[in-house]
């Protein structure tokens, strides 16, 4: 069973969190004799690799669905929210938003019972129901690709749950925690669509399973205390505490549990939510050491993302495509240094089969790209332009912050959905500065801000022409 923590007392909390999970006696790893300082360290860097991305996520699930002071907050669990505008500047939730598709969000509680999100007919335009579990695994999709066009209910179901499926719905997708993430991305064609992409909002409906099936009297999941966020925390020996609430949460693989033996050393158990506090000064300095280790190897591995396990890397001219950095559990299970590479350069980033994401930080002759320094243009071919099932994008990040940048003309992308000119012989030039290139270019126009910048494609549904070899866009080349 997974330990359940009730709205007690601190005290009582207190004894609790310094006991080994459900009160059992410790394991024989627990009980090994205690690590040197460097085998800490070792183990900590190692913790910290594998709990980064948990942590990220909790952090947004804090601010969305816990805090109720918080500037994020949207209205607690298992309730749909609908955003009824293209996403800008002022979004700031997560990295590297899109500014494509309209976005619907809810953090599921799956405790007591499953929910049902119940989805219309969408023949005309893209659509995508992205699952995230706790370890930011995407556990499943509903949408254009994975499940069609047709209408039709799917229950969302947590570890524990062992019920049947309802007759009417179309399938059971079940999550390896307790809580999850439903993100909704509805397709826009532009300002005029918007209306139309609110009208079909309104028609996504999630349901508590008790009232799916018409019954009286819901399940209650127990209460809860849920550990405040504290970044500065979560970057330090303490880390332990979260990582330790997370894991009540979760249902660790079998083939993960000689590493949770491995990391029960250094005080991380399920539920042991002030292990940290027993720290001897010795042993917090060594696992400070090793989240500050954890940190640039997370760091390193995002400048240069070849040395990943499992991933694929594709580069020239100023341009990385990579694949294998998001997807379900029985993929990205081991592959926890791209899992948290991920979390930090485009937290709940889809499967590449869903969208492919190059991204460009240089220019073509590898000089970072800086709108104070330069204006860029961009040229494809007839033949250069992106092969895709639904569209594409490319939207304009400022750096380091990584979100959308303000201008005049309230432009954060531009795609195949845009009102481009094209030349005669089917190629597409756009003009990346500060400045409008002039009224007759200004179709074609992003702004950069006045600073660092980086562009990011997005290419939903790509074709297999674009993923084997992995499709890179043209250079951005300063102009002359």
């Amino acid at each position: 069973m997974k330990l359940q923590i009730s709205m007690i007392s601190m005290a009582a909390l207190l004894l609790m969190s310094a006991c080994p999970k459900d009160g059992a006696a410790p394991s024989s790893q627990t009980a090994a004799v205690a690590p040197t300082p460097n085998e800490a360290t070792a183990i900590a860097k190692e913790a910290y690799i594998y709990a980064f991305p948990m942590m990220e996520n909790y952090r947004t699930m804090y601010v969305q669905a816990i805090d109720r002071t918080a500037p994020g907050y949207s209205g607690g669990f298992n309730e749909l929210v609908h955003k009824t505008e293209l996403l800008g500047p002022e979004f700031k939730d997560i990295v590297r938003p899109n500014n494509d598709t309209m976005y619907s969000f809810a953090w599921l509680d799956l405790r007591a019972q499953p929910v049902v999100i119940t989805v219309p007919e969408i023949k005309d335009r893209y659509y995508s129901v992205q699952l995230v579990d706790m370890f930011t695994h995407n556990f499943d999709y509903i949408g254009t690709r994975a499940t069609g066009t047709e209408a039709g209910s799917y229950v969302i179901a947590g570890p524990e749950w062992n019920g049947t499926k309802p007759d009417d719905a179309k399938a059971v997708l079940r999550s390896e925690s307790s809580f999850a993430y439903c993100i909704i991305r509805t397709e826009v064609g532009g300002p005029d669509d918007v209306a139309a992409v609110v009208a079909l909002q309104k028609r996504y409906r999630l349901t508590p399973m008790s009232v799916y099936l018409g019954r009286t009297g819901a399940p209650v999941a127990p209460g809860i205390t849920f550990p405040t966020y504290n970044p500065s925390r979560a970057k330090s020996a303490a880390f332990i505490d979260l990582l330790n609430f997370l894991l009540t949460e979760v249902v660790v693989a079998p083939d993960e549990e000689e590493l949770m033996g491995r990391f029960s050393r250094i005080g991380i158990r399920a539920g042991a939510l002030s292990a940290s506090w027993s720290l001897s000064p010795e042993l917090r300095e060594a696992l400070d050491e090793g989240v500050g280790q954890g940190m640039v190897a997370i760091d390193k591995a995002a400048y240069d993302p070849r040395q990943l396990h499992g991933t694929s890397v594709q580069e020239g001219h100023g341009w990385q495509g990579m694949a294998g950095i998001f997807g379900p559990g029985e993929v990205m299970r081991t592959k926890y240094l791209a899992r948290a590479v991920a979390a930090m350069v485009g937290l709940y980033g889809n499967d590449v089969e869903e969208a492919y994401y190059p991204v460009a930080n240089t220019d073509a002759f590898g000089d970072p790209l800086d709108g104070s320094k330069h204006q860029y243009v961009m040229r494809f071919e007839k033949d250069e332009l992106p092969a895709v099932h639904a569209f594409w994008s490319m939207t304009m990040y400022s750096l380091p912050d990584q979100l959308m940048v303000p201008n005049r003309i309230a432009r954060y992308s531009i795609g195949d959905r845009s009102k481009l000119e094209y030349g005669k012989d089917g190629s597409l030039t756009v003009y990346i500065q500060r400045e409008s290139p002039g009224k007759e270019r200004s179709s074609n126009w992003l702004p950069a801000p006045d600073g660092a910048f980086s562009l990011q494609f997005r290419m939903y549904l790509p074709k297999p022409e674009s993923l084997d070899p992995l499709y890179l866009p043209p250079p951005v080349k300063p102009a002359r």
